[in-house]
């Protein structure tokens, strides 16, 4: 049967993809997007959320909660996991190619090598792949907080920003890496960048003092009442300590 052959690269690198910014508790034979897919891979639906719970097995984020997706990830999924771990913008760019041609998108070559020395060639190629890696980063982010603001709970996605626990220039390397990410409304993703606010190690609100020191209605609604309560955790890709406690030592306010 078509469904019992062995998974290949491209087949993987977009059941990658699919798991990345679809939220964990979707991963279903029933879910629409993974019916398109794997009707074009010449699969089940059936197969392919299958592969994505295999892929879930693999997530420290979805082990540690007690939740095991499903077991007998293949070698090929935990390998493909490491590589993904070890290089997220190049993963990730080989994974969104990937489901460009399965999707047969219209512009696939634009996350490809331009392949000449033509100065705006390559600049309108470094544009498409930034914009392409903020997408990525973007829907990983959002759909592993459930599109909803981790602090409120806002759930209106164009008021929601995937925000950079370290931002982009510190930490390249990490960048497209979701566990560097915190889905915020945009007030508390500014408030974030500047220092105004951050996680403690326990996942819990703090303000800076330099907030703290201005007093009016709309503060204290927005952010004093969320002090010290933690954050809405995601179903997958877990803010990463090592981050956060880079935060709180070279962003975060101490001082009013």
């Amino acid at each position: 049967m078509a469904n019992q052959r062995r998974w290949v690269r491209d087949e993987l690198l977009v059941a990658f993809y699919l798991y990345s910014h679809t939220p964990f508790g979707r991963i279903s034979q029933r879910n629409p997007e993974i019916i398109q897919i794997a009707e074009l891979m010449q699969r089940s639906a059936s197969s392919l959320s299958m592969k994505m719970a295999n892929i879930a097995s693999c997530d420290p984020s979805i082990t540690s909660t007690g939740r095991s997706g499903l077991p007998g990830a293949s070698r090929a999924d935990k390998a493909m996991w490491q590589e993904m771990t070890q290089d997220w913008e190049t993963f990730y760019l080989k994974a969104y190619a990937a489901h460009l041609q399965l999707t047969q998108s219209s512009e696939p070559q634009n996350v490809k090598s331009a392949g000449t020395d033509d100065f705006h060639g390559r600049e309108r190629e470094t544009l498409t792949k930034t914009r392409v890696s903020q997408q990525v980063f973007r829907s990983s982010v959002l759909s592993a907080y459930d599109f909803r603001c981790c602090i409120t709970g806002l759930d209106i996605p164009e008021l929601l920003i995937a925000s950079h626990i370290v931002p982009w220039s510190q930490e390249p390397n990490q960048r497209l890496n979701p566990s560097n990410g915190l889905c915020l409304s945009s007030l508390h993703d500014a408030a974030f960048d500047k220092g105004l606010i951050t996680l403690n190690s326990h996942l819990e609100l703090l303000l800076s003092p330099k907030l703290l020191t201005k007093k009016n209605r709309y503060l204290s609604d927005s952010f004093e009442r969320f002090e010290n309560q933690p954050i809405r955790l995601p179903n997958k890709f877990a803010p990463a300590e090592e981050y956060l406690a880079l935060h709180r030592q070279q962003i975060f306010q101490t001082i009013s």
